[in-house]
């Protein structure tokens, strides 16, 4: 009988600006905390993203390799970002067939949101529960599996 390989949560290799909190226990590297922001727990970040100033994310959270979060985000509770699509129908290994998620500033999104490979302009609010699977590119308010706009925001 083996042992398992056990690895601990780590915050490693991370770009960091001011004033950035972090609550244990989140995985986090090989990324960019720009200044101001804050990661609750149990929160995951991959290498090659980028969250902006100022912006929080909640506990349960997992943002994958290649998303960028613009400032002044809310990301909620349990929200989920996905790039690969598994377009052949398994796992891609390679990076570079991953998808790019691009967030703009003033974003929030609700807990349990799943946010797909998209980009979403400023000032967009995105409902709980949503799964957002193509570009938002005007600001309102989006819900909905798909998340469809259902009015929109001064």
């Amino acid at each position: 009988m083996t042992s398992p390989r056990v690895l601990e949560v780590q915050v490693k290799d991370v770009i960091c600006g001011e004033n950035v909190t972090i609550i244990k226990p989140s995985n986090v590297y090989g990324c960019e905390l720009k200044n101001g922001v804050f990661i609750g727990p149990f929160v995951e970040i991959q290498r090659n993203s980028v969250i902006g100033d100022r912006t929080k994310i909640q506990s349960h959270t997992f943002i994958c390799e290649y998303v960028t979060i613009g400032n002044d985000c809310f990301i909620g509770h349990g929200v989920m970002f996905a790039n690969d699509l598994f377009k052949n129908g398994q796992p891609d290994p390679n990076p570079d067939n991953w998808g790019r998620t691009v967030i703009a500033n003033n974003v929030t999104i609700g807990s349990n949101a799943t946010v797909l490979p998209v980009r979403i302009c400023e000032g967009v609010v995105i409902g709980a529960g949503s799964v957002v699977t193509k570009d938002i590119t005007e600001k309102g308010i989006y819900a909905g599996n798909p998340a469809k706009k259902l009015r929109d925001l001064p």
